[in-house]
């Protein structure tokens, strides 16, 4: 009989209704507190109600049906008080289903943070998944005021951080299936390379459907293959009649069928699959730029020099438009995992790049560092100084993606767009080491 909109349950506006809430997690009079170790299959339970000292263990099967049961007995048990989790990941399904439950408070635990707990209270190093769940619970109620709850950012910011991640992993997986169909064809059919252009095309991918060897190719009638190029928009005629002329004069590099048989069946099948990605990519971009269009911070974004189309919704999606959730630009760098680590033990320095931290928002600040060197003077003096010192390319970009974090930082902060001429104009007045050799120096 009971319904989520009257027990607190997933509701349309969730997600501002727990942002209203004072979100210091030592203030708030929870009615109780829980371990939550999800696996694929089953999720083991620890619960210690407020009002009691005893502890409850069960498992829950990784059914919606069982956890929304188990999500109504506890508002059955405790109405509409607050509820604390802590749980290790920051996605999934399970994640998925307490984003939609406006009174549960979400702490999210790091791996490596409860492997070293475990560690400390189990010095044999064992670890078993039914263990975890007490561990993640005893974590949150010693250290619950160490601990903020994860606080989910609103559904548009969400949606694009969601979009803007999978396109990027199928723009990595376009660039997978086309070097593997770059380096197919060399073995059996080079031509094709001059003849269709660059791979990640559809043109491409209908032209290697249409004719998978040269045999093929040199047997279809030059209008045909002129129909083909102007169709696909390819019109400058001079490049199709060179073309036409390197297909007619051209050799096939092997007429061994052992090898050419093998490679059309493989061609044949990665060439739908990348065709497939394209249009998926051209979907997303769609979506992204629609949804990019209408967030208030849009200009704030777009203001930055090489963030185009695609950096500037992902810098956006990354940053997100909590003021709140960073409190310096340094917990930007540390949490993007751009910020270098430092270990001292004894006479020993030991300066690294971060390996634990957000792997995407990691790569978005790296690629956007990267892709600002063609279109900022200063971006290009500073990383050309990095690469005097002896740095490799990578230190060198996330060099250069630290000094861009501090900038985005303080114009997502301040709700301002980046001003190239207000930035050069205070680099002139502090003049530091690496702009003094620079040839921004003259101007």
């Amino acid at each position: 009989g009971l319904n989520y909109k009257d027990c607190g349950g997933p509701t349309p506006s969730c997600s501002q209704t727990t942002r209203g809430v004072n979100m210091e997690a030592e203030n708030m009079d929870y009615a109780a507190w829980i371990g939550l170790d999800w696996g694929s299959q089953k999720h083991a339970i620890c619960l210690k109600p407020a009002d009691s000292e005893a502890v409850e263990h069960y498992t829950l099967e990784q059914k919606p049906q069982a956890l929304h049961s188990w999500f109504m007995n506890l508002v059955a048990r405790f109405g509409s008080r607050q509820l604390a989790i802590a749980i290790e990941q920051t996605r999934g399904a399970v994640i998925h289903f307490l984003l939609g439950l406006a009174c549960v408070h979400i702490f999210t635990i790091h791996p490596k943070s409860l492997k070293n707990y475990r560690d400390a209270i189990h010095s044999s190093g064992a670890k078993d998944d039914p263990t975890d769940a007490p561990l993640l619970l005893q974590f949150l109620t010693l250290h619950q005021d160490r601990l903020k709850p994860w606080i989910p950012d609103k559904p548009d910011v969400r949606l694009l951080l969601r979009l803007v991640e999978f396109r990027r992993k199928m723009v990595g997986k376009r660039v997978r299936l086309t070097n593997e169909l770059t380096q197919l064809l060399k073995e059996y059919f080079p031509e094709a390379l001059d003849c269709v252009g660059k791979l990640d095309r559809v043109m491409a991918c209908d032209f290697l459907a249409k004719w998978p060897t040269l045999e093929k190719l040199q047997e279809s009638q030059p209008e045909t293959i002129r129909t083909f190029y102007r169709e696909h928009g390819s019109r400058r005629r001079h490049v199709i009649e060179d073309r036409l002329k390197q297909i007619r004069s051209a050799l096939p590099l092997t007429t061994d069928a052992p090898v050419i048989e093998p490679s059309v069946l493989l061609v044949q099948s990665i060439a739908p699959q990348l065709r497939s990605v394209i249009d998926a990519i051209a979907q997303f971009d769609r979506r992204i730029k629609e949804l990019f269009a209408t967030h208030p911070d849009a200009h704030i974004f777009s203001s930055f020099p090489g963030a185009g189309p695609a950096l500037a919704p992902r810098l956006l999606a990354v940053m997100g438009s909590d003021r709140s959730r960073f409190g310096s630009s340094l917990e930007v760098a540390e949490y993007s995992g751009i910020a270098p680590v430092t270990e001292r033990s004894g006479k020993s320095k030991w300066v690294h790049r971060r390996f634990a931290c957000a792997q995407f928002v990691k790569q978005s600040f790296h690629e956007f560092a990267a892709e600002s060197i063609l279109f900022c003077g200063w971006a290009r003096c500073y990383y050309d100084q990095k690469k005097r010192e002896g740095k490799s390319h990578h230190s060198a970009i996330r060099a250069l993606a630290y000094r861009w974090i501090r900038i985005i930082y303080r114009c997502w902060k301040d709700r301002i767009p980046y001003d190239e001429g207000k930035y050069m104009k205070a680099l002139q007045q502090r003049r530091p080491d690496w702009i003094q050799s620079s040839p921004l120096s003259e101007s």
